[in-house]
């Protein structure tokens, strides 16, 4: 009896130890990178005030910068955790901007063009769920369909002879388009982390405590099991779409109003941003495992590292250490993944 219990005792340590590591490896992660940061010379940086990363200011204009994919990883790891992907998300956030920045400049008041943007958001990403689930496309092809598609449209709604939305003959951009992205602050910090802040808070709910969190995991898990156990998979992957689209829509509207111009090609590049951030996150990219919460840190992370090596790292390097990143936190979950299982 004594040799069975040490026995139990030295294998259930390593595998808590492990499941520890996995559950919270993302946070001393960020903590590293931070900690680095703080030590390196950053004053040849005009973002990086008095050479100090930590200074209040350089936060602030960090958390500024990140607000669009912090808004977006959360939506988007729902949708990997339920086994899709969506590759479209960079071309709705710039149809979204410009959509955006056309009803700023023709007087439609900040809260009716917030609620527009973000419902024709949704929209695009309902579009996307029905080729999906309708129509049979392979998701990757659908979105890359909609990819072009949605771009195409920004760019016709931008006036010939102009790259973006500024002014439309004598109509100016209102004085509240800046405040959301750019100069408005609520307790300290921008709105539209606060606004990404509120969004992850009501996925993680989703995720934790509703049947669309659950449903999710387990269409991406096994979608022949979920579908036998009368779960309507493609539902919820519609929805989870329409998610994906709004919240696209709200990173659209936090790059405009801090760029101060409706851009059709500001999020390019964000699909590849948001699936770094996922998979830095610990979100299995086969679907059935993710963690919102993890993907919002793995978020604050990438761009906290992309924007301190501006100055630590010349611009031809900088892409090679994002991916040594990547490939060191794959690699480190995934180890710690097999010991868990091990265990």
């Amino acid at each position: 009896m004594f040799k069975s219990t040490t026995y139990n005792f030295s294998r259930t340590v390593p595998g808590q130890a492990a499941l520890f590591l996995r559950n919270y490896y993302i946070y001393f992660v960020l903590i590293a990178v931070i900690a680095f940061l703080s030590l390196a010379n950053l004053d040849r940086f005009e973002l990086f005030e008095r050479g100090n990363f930590l200074y209040e200011k350089n936060i602030i204009n960090i958390l500024r910068v990140s607000a669009p994919i912090l808004v977006l990883a959360g939506a988007f790891t729902l949708l990997m955790v339920s086994g899709y992907i969506d590759l479209s998300v960079g071309s709705t956030m710039g149809l979204s901007a410009v959509i955006y920045a056309m009803l700023a400049i023709n007087g439609v008041s900040f809260w009716a063009a917030f609620s527009i943007t973000a419902v024709c958001g949704a929209l695009l990403g309902a579009f996307n769920g029905l080729l999906v689930v309708r129509f049979k496309i392979t998701p990757v092809i659908a979105t890359l369909i909609t990819l072009s598609l949605f771009k195409g449209i920004a760019l016709l709604l931008v006036q010939d002879g102009v790259s973006a939305i500024k002014s439309m003959g004598d109509l100016r951009m209102p004085q509240w388009f800046n405040d959301y992205g750019r100069e408005g602050v609520l307790m300290g910090l921008p709105m539209a982390f606060w606004v990404a802040v509120g969004v992850t808070v009501v996925l993680i709910v989703l995720q934790n405590r509703s049947l669309l969190g659950k449903y999710a995991a387990a269409t991406g898990g096994n979608p022949t099991a979920a579908k036998l156990s009368g779960i309507n998979t493609s539902m919820i992957v519609f929805v989870l779409y329409a998610i994906v689209g709004m919240s696209a829509a709200l990173a659209g509207i936090a790059r405009a109003s801090f760029m101060s111009l409706g851009d059709p090609l500001s999020g390019d590049g964000m699909e590849l941003t948001a699936i770094l951030v996922v998979l830095i996150g610990g979100t299995a990219f086969s679907g059935g495992e993710g963690k919102v919460l993890r993907s919002f840190i793995g978020a604050l992370i990438i761009m906290t590292l992309t924007l301190g090596m501006l100055t630590l790292v010349p611009a031809y390097y900088q892409t090679l250490v994002i991916g040594a990143v990547l490939l060191g936190a794959a690699a480190s979950n995934h180890f710690i993944s097999r010991k868990d299982h091990a265990s």
